[in-house]
């Protein structure tokens, strides 16, 4: 708990106030990721190799965008860092472990960006949501990665809708704004790189599913070539009784 605190103090003040709500989130994702380690490393190995590999075939390597960096546990900032001329991490929050970490390479060339990458606020204006148009304006841009986010996406908005009063949002909000992210990443000139969990199984000890979730409300994920099981909640991080096994998919769209 005492290493959640200070790297909770450290990260409040390099984010932006809007953003600081989900401070507390990202450092329990960290402090889970290093309880899970070696349950998630296929997962984190899995999505590394994949971003490797389309890098590997493309011939210019200037500027790399990583949507919903996270914890870059899962992406292999080191190598593209190495690859490309810039890299920019856009996320709502980067925490200061990380920040930490990247600083203390010299020349650093890794650039962070603070967006909410849903689309929420432009659908609740009444406006289409185009939530990566934002990537038309990044000069030299070869690669895109959405490293882990669209279920992340889903999951946000979910909370967000809970708290909005009856009828304040469409009904297809959800599967709407994870489209927008996809048909968002379909569009882009740049070699497109998508890893995602699309749902997940709660089962028990005894193997019986106690539950599934769709974590993509319906939206098909196009040019699927990879495909993996993440065990993210394994058994005992939240109870004895039940792990929850999230699927993942790979896909290289552009």
């Amino acid at each position: 708990m005492i290493l959640e605190a200070i790297n909770y103090a450290a990260t409040y003040g390099k984010t932006p106030p809007e953003f600081r709500p989900h401070i507390r989130y990202s450092v329990n994702l960290w402090a889970r990721a290093n309880r899970c380690r070696k349950m998630w490393a296929e997962h984190e190995e899995n999505s590394r190799k994949f971003i490797l590999a389309t890098a590997s075939r493309m011939k210019q390597r200037r500027t790399a965008v990583v949507l919903g960096s996270g914890l870059v546990r899962d992406v292999p900032i080191g190598a593209l860092a190495s690859a490309f001329d810039t890299v920019v991490l856009v996320d709502l929050v980067h925490l200061a472990s990380l920040r930490a970490k990247l600083w203390a390479k010299p020349g650093n060339n890794v650039v962070l960006s603070s967006r909410d990458l849903s689309g929420y606020d432009a659908l609740k204006a009444g406006q289409t949501p185009e939530p990566l148009s934002f990537l038309r304006q990044v000069p030299y841009l070869d690669l895109v990665i959405s490293a882990n986010l669209l279920s992340q996406i889903g999951t946000g908005v979910q909370h967000r809708l809970e708290k909005e009063p009856v009828n304040a949002m469409p009904d297809d909000t959800l599967p709407r704004l994870i489209r927008a992210h996809v048909e968002g990443l379909c569009g882009l000139p740049s070699k497109v790189c998508l890893i995602t969990d699309t749902g997940f199984e709660v089962t028990g000890k005894d193997g019986a599913v106690q539950q599934i979730h769709d974590l993509t409300h319906g939206v098909q994920i196009p040019k699927i070539s990879r495909q993996w099981m993440w065990p993210v909640v394994p058994f005992g991080e939240e109870s004895r009784d039940y792990q929850i096994i999230h699927s993942v998919v790979a896909s290289e769209l552009a």
